[in-house]
């Protein structure tokens, strides 16, 4: 969207997440997104093993090299993925393996580096089995969200307002961290992108247990909560000449 033109002529730009907590902005890094593909040769795995390429065998091995790698890279960064294909049949030699990979990092300049080191542990398994590896980087990479704290404190004001009690975003965990296509809009425009608390403290998101509160009366009111700190921080924006002065320069001063 933003690409074809999407937000050419756009002030600013609001987005609110559901969570365990209310927090002001979301920590986020960059993060891209990578699909492994390794092609080898089906054989008889019992008849003849000696005349395949195990293409499975070549996709473990890089996931394995990437296993290691993690124990070597910065608490700013996060590599993780699945297989998502493996083989047809056990008593078949594996042809084709695939998997899926989000490789991130704390900004798109210490992403780059990483991606080429990933890269490398999956050219491993590659070089080890005689496999053909085929890497894909789906364009664009989601980018470090820039949170523009004049708009972000708006929202804020405005959610307390309506009951919500805030948690500082300087306490959190280290390392709590996501990424979000937010980020890519962030650069462009002002952006925010708060968290509304959609169930308690205790509960992770992405899980079932989410899912059950998301769906409950605690998720209902974090969606009309929101939608009403969204509006009132629009109209805020809207009819506050000084706030669109402090959320411009807030946004050309971090450009700059």
């Amino acid at each position: 969207m933003a690409q074809r033109g999407a937000f050419e002529g756009v002030d600013a730009a609001l987005m609110v997440h559901p969570a365990g907590v209310d927090l002001a902005t979301m920590p986020c890094i960059a993060v891209s997104d990578l699909t492994v593909r390794y092609r080898g040769v089906a054989a008889h795995a019992s008849a003849m093993p000696d005349r395949g390429i195990n293409a499975l065998d070549a996709l473990v091995l890089g996931y394995q090299s990437v296993a290691a790698l993690r124990q070597h890279i910065r608490p700013t960064e996060r590599i993780h993925g699945i297989i998502t294909k493996g083989g047809s049949a056990p008593n078949i030699v594996p042809e084709e393996a695939e998997g899926r990979f989000y490789v991130r990092a704390r900004n798109a300049e210490e992403l780059l580096p990483l991606k080429r080191r990933v890269e490398g542990c999956f050219q491993a398994g590659a070089s080890a089995t005689g496999a053909k590896l085929e890497l894909t980087w789906h364009a664009p990479d989601y980018l470090e969200l820039r949170t523009n704290w004049p708009l972000a404190d708006a929202y804020q004001r405005n959610a307390e307002l309506l009951g919500r009690r805030f948690f500082p975003v300087d306490k959190l965990p280290a390392g709590l961290q996501g990424s979000t296509d937010m980020g890519n809009v962030s650069q462009r425009v002002p952006s925010i992108h708060p968290m509304i608390a959609a169930a308690p403290p205790h509960c992770t998101i992405h899980n079932a247990e989410f899912t059950t509160w998301a769906a409950s009366e605690m998720g209902d009111a974090a969606a009309l909560d929101g939608a009403k700190a969204l509006a009132m921080t629009a109209l805020d924006f809207l009819c506050d000449e000084a706030l669109r002065k402090r959320v411009r320069e807030a946004f050309e001063g971090e450009s700059a």
